[in-house]
């Protein structure tokens, strides 16, 4: 133990030292000042087309490639994490992570990947959340992350109640890149939580001017973590993780005017945890989870009108080991999830004034359970949208709608309305009103799905009569933005109906078969606010903060797991050409948890997390990284930790990456 407290200390002590002596050898450094010309940032998710944050007919925010080359990210969620809008909430006992945008659960988060919805859902119960989504994409890929904050139905059907996240990856180019990186970091407190993560990446011509190809290679080993906070010391805070990614994408340039593009992913992610069974026992889970997707896309553009076909195929293969089930099953669970998506889309011009996007799509899902299900699932689902981009002088109108179409329920039709008035050209108005749904998952709607509760006394089996929740959502603000400022400041107003709830046993209440129902509504209504402001060529601060009343509109108490409060402020200082620090401060506003010992939701505390970073580039090709998270050591409260939702303490981290 004191060989560990040792090796703890002698870490973070280095992890200082090292930013310390960086800073100390870079004022010996001379260079050049070149800073580059500010370009707008263009994102596509918001309608499909190109557009910059202040024109786009939603509220946006990009990550670009440089802010997460800023800190270590494990996966999607530590890069959304100081996001506008964004809480990344605690969903199980063992350091598993859901993102909730703008105080809406995370099922209501639609997580894309250029464009395609990444799903194993029906392969996981909800209350694994959706965590092995996070983590499905080699962050080592990705060129930008683009977060729409509000519904997004009238393009992207189900599930983007509360917005979408659209993670664009690299495209290979015609001149060779390599790249590769390694991190390392490790708590100074509690039993291991080690994680080490390496990715390389090449790119380039294959044939020149025709076939261009790149590669990605990421793989991650966390080790459990164990802390003197968790009530029952033998259970992990933090699971260990082991994953491997491989990602290739291929592009063969017909000629100016026609691409095909093939993409392949592979992901392996194992993981495993002893967690706390309410202090009756200890079980051990083990997930193994291998997720493959191929991707064929077809682009081509026609006198100014573009046109995409693709097709999208997604297996996912989980091996579930979650010992209670399995003991209960008395066999271990062996899921298959497998979905197939068709879609097509024309873009273009009619007149000078409008401009017109329509699309088609088609998506089947098919399920194999061996534990819940007598045999196998599947859903169809069919689409058609239309949205018209008329551009009147200053005004600009968005009209969308989508109709969906599935045969587990019927049919759904999003439409939307939104409005941008630039005022002045560094002043836009904007806001818009809109409806979008969530589908109900095959677990809930399919009677012979079963999922056995109640540690095994009762059963809860799928509803086919389950209606699809459904918001109408309104937001309204403006954005202004020059060369050295940018802001934003949002209201925004999401009424929820036929929120989809398990029954569950209570006192005198406790049936043998249970199933699922259309019961509650919600209101989430609040203010968001981001900003950046360059202070010179040197000095940037970001800052960001979001209120949000999320209330249960039929008992009119808080919704759980949403605290009021949040917010994120961000100092980048570029010391000189070499050398960049960077601090960051994160609030989280108290929040009602649910407590199961006491069958009802209590109010936690907020608590605030401070992390230091530096970066130093010693030439061109190579640059090194430390710092510490969460600095001031910060813990959740005695509410907090009687769930076991167990913040992980200071934490030194230190890595490097090599570019050619």
């Amino acid at each position: 133990m004191l060989n560990k407290i040792f090796f703890n200390q002698k870490v973070l002590s280095v992890a200082i030292q090292s930013l310390l002596g960086v800073s100390l050898f870079s004022s010996m450094a001379h260079a050049e000042d070149t800073q580059p010309e500010k370009l707008a940032t263009i994102t596509v998710t918001a309608s499909q087309t190109e557009h910059d944050q202040k024109s786009a007919p939603a509220t946006i925010s990009v990550i670009t490639q440089e802010d997460l080359a800023k800190r270590p990210v494990y996966d999607l969620a530590d890069a959304l994490q100081q996001s506008a809008g964004i809480h990344i909430n605690t969903s199980s006992a063992y350091g598993r992570k859901e993102i909730k945008i703008r105080g809406l659960d995370s099922d209501y988060t639609l997580i894309l990947v250029n464009g395609r919805r990444v799903n194993s859902r029906d392969a996981l119960t909800s209350n694994y959340s959706n965590d092995f989504d996070l983590s499905s994409i080699p962050l080592a890929a990705v060129d930008r992350i683009e977060v729409v904050r509000g519904p997004m139905s009238s393009i992207y059907g189900a599930d983007a109640l509360g917005g979408v996240v659209n993670i664009i990856l690299k495209k290979p180019s015609e001149q060779l890149e390599t790249a590769f990186n390694y991190s390392y970091e490790l708590p100074t407190e509690g039993d291991d939580g080690a994680i080490h993560k390496a990715s390389a990446y090449i790119g380039g011509s294959l044939i020149e001017n025709k076939l261009l190809a790149n590669l990605v290679l990421e793989g991650v080993d966390q080790q459990a973590w164990r802390s003197e906070q968790s009530i029952y010391k033998n259970t992990d805070a933090a699971e260990k993780r082991k994953g491997f990614s491989i990602l290739s994408n291929v592009s063969w340039l017909i000629n100016d005017n026609q691409t095909l593009d093939v993409d392949l992913t592979h992901r392996s992610d194992d993981r495993k945890a002893v967690w706390n069974n309410y202090g009756l026992s200890f079980p051990t889970n083990i997930q193994e989870m291998d997720r493959t997707s191929v991707g064929l896309t077809y682009s081509a553009n026609w006198n100014d009108i573009n046109s995409r076909l693709r097709y999208y195929y997604e297996n996912v293969d989980l091996m579930d080991n979650s010992e209670i089930i399995t003991n209960l099953y008395k066999k271990t669970g062996d899921i298959q999830q497998t979905n197939h998506t068709v879609d097509a889309q024309l873009s273009g011009h009619i007149g000078e004034q409008h401009l017109v996007t329509g699309g088609a799509e088609f998506r089947k899902t098919e399920l194999e359970h061996n534990q819940n299900l007598n045999g196998s699932a599947s859903v169809n689902q069919t689409a058609l949208y239309l949205q018209d981009e008329w551009k009147l002088d200053r005004l600009s109108l968005t009209f969308a709608g989508r109709f969906d179409d599935y045969d587990s329920f019927g049919s759904e039709f999003s439409p939307r309305f939104y409005s941008v008035y630039q005022v002045t050209d560094q002043f836009n108005f904007k806001g818009g009103i809109g409806k979008s749904f969530k589908a109900p998952s095959l677990s809930q709607s399919d009677p012979t799905y079963s999922v056995l509760a109640c540690r095994g006394m009762c059963q809860v089996i799928g509803n086919p009569d389950l209606e699809p929740e459904t918001a109408t959502s309104y937001e309204f603000g403006g954005v202004y933005e020059n060369d050295q400022f940018y802001a934003s400041l949002m209201y925004f107003d999401n009424d929820i109906k036929n929120m989809i709830v398990s029954d569950g046993w209570r006192a005198g209440y406790r049936p043998k078969v249970m199933t699922y129902t259309n019961v509650h509504s919600a209101s989430v209504k609040g203010v968001e606010l981001e900003s950046q402001y360059d202070v010179n060529d040197a000095l940037g601060v970001k800052f960001n903060y979001t209120y949000s009343d999320a209330k249960n509109k039929d008992t009119d108490k808080e919704l759980d797991y949403s605290p009021r409060h949040t917010g994120n402020m961000a100092l980048d200082w570029r010391v000189n050409d070499a050398l960049g620090l960077n601090l960051n401060y994160q609030y989280i506003g108290n929040q009602m948890l649910y407590v199961p010992a006491i069958s009802k939701s209590q109010k936690s505390d907020d608590y605030h997390i401070l992390g230091l970073s530096g970066q130093y580039q010693f030439n061109p090709s190579f640059t090194m990284q430390a710092g510490i998270k969460n600095l001031t050591n910060t813990k959740r409260d005695d509410v907090a930790r009687s769930i076991d939702y167990i913040l992980m303490g200071r934490t030194a981290f230190f890595g490097f990456n090599f570019k050619y």
